[in-house]
């Protein structure tokens, strides 16, 4: 399983600078990825984001998680991304998702309707923009027949946030796998990793990355860790979203499937995250205690140990 760095997801308020110093020394301590979410609180349009720092790295995967697709027709995003592409040197990863039914109607003023379907459209005018720089498709929601040329730009990964069965099979069939977020264990072996695999399989695709992004925290004091992890975190576990991959887990918040204990702990629960199917980990590091920077430093270390090793 390959150990990245997903920044942002604690929805802290950063500079362009700051982040930019975090991608880097991602890179230098030899982290295979780094995330970023699409989130007005974090400031950042993600793909933009992943733009700029790719033209300051050289090596490390750049990926976003997830870029809300309600937000962006299908032509403007396979702009966006093929620049993204461009400007990183062929290192991005696109995430994207339906997001969630508050946010779509409430914030956005859109329909959330049939979201699985809109999400099938959606590729279908995507993915040939991307693979063939043209598309000639007429649905239910989109009618598109385009060209797109974006020089130096080449194929990525699409993945999509898939924790429905649909959405699921929809990853596998069109996708090269899927972004999760608040999925334990037992979500990603019973639920996630059979759903996509199959139907992968079933249309002739190469096996799907299954992408896990959860909290995580080394600390000696594990109670304290899952509190703190309550407080930073909880409000994801009332997203219904969310709510289904936690209640697969049979637990009652976000805190119960982060990753959090002492070094020996934390290792053995990403091994278990890896032995359920993960192939990828998405780190969202917090801190426990008072102090913060000492805190997130051992988590951070003790991830770059292991780095190739789980």
């Amino acid at each position: 399983m390959r150990l990245g760095i997903f920044f942002g997801a604690r929805r802290e308020t950063v500079s362009y600078d700051d982040l930019t110093q975090h991608v880097r020394r991602a890179e230098a301590d030899g982290f295979s990825h780094f995330w970023v979410p699409h989130l007005p609180t974090l400031g950042f349009d993600a793909l933009t984001t992943l733009a700029l720092v790719g033209r300051e790295t050289t090596r490390i995967e750049l990926g976003t998680a997830v870029v809300p697709v309600y937000s962006y027709h299908p032509l403007a995003l396979a702009q966006h991304a093929l620049t993204a592409q461009s400007a990183s040197g062929g290192r991005l990863s696109l995430g994207i998702g339906l997001s969630h039914k508050p946010v779509v109607e409430d914030v956005m003023g859109l329909s959330y309707a049939r979201p699985a379907g809109y999400m099938d459209e959606y590729l279908s005018v995507l993915r040939p923009l991307l693979s063939e720089g043209r598309v000639d498709f007429s649905g239910d929601v989109f009618k598109v027949n385009a060209q797109l040329h974006v020089q130096h730009s080449s194929p990525f990964p699409v993945l999509i946030a898939a924790l429905a069965p649909r959405m699921l099979r929809l990853a596998g069939e069109q996708s090269d796998g899927t972004v999760t977020w608040m999925a334990g264990r037992q979500a990603i072996a019973s639920h996630i990793a059979p759903r996509i695999g199959d139907a992968a399989r079933a249309a002739g695709r190469p096996a799907p990355r299954i992408c896990v992004g959860l909290p995580i925290a080394v600390t000696d004091d594990e109670v304290k860790g899952r509190e703190t992890a309550d407080q930073e975190f909880n409000r994801y576990g009332q997203l219904v979203n969310y709510r289904r991959m936690l209640d697969i887990e049979e637990v009652a918040g976000p805190a119960d499937v982060a990753v959090v204990g002492n070094e020996s702990q934390v290792e053995a629960q990403l091994r278990a995250l890896a032995d359920a199917g993960a192939t990828d980990f998405l780190a969202s590091i917090f801190p426990v205690g008072d102090d913060a920077d000492a805190s997130m430093t051992r988590t951070w270390n003790l991830l770059k140990a292991l780095q190739g090793k789980i």
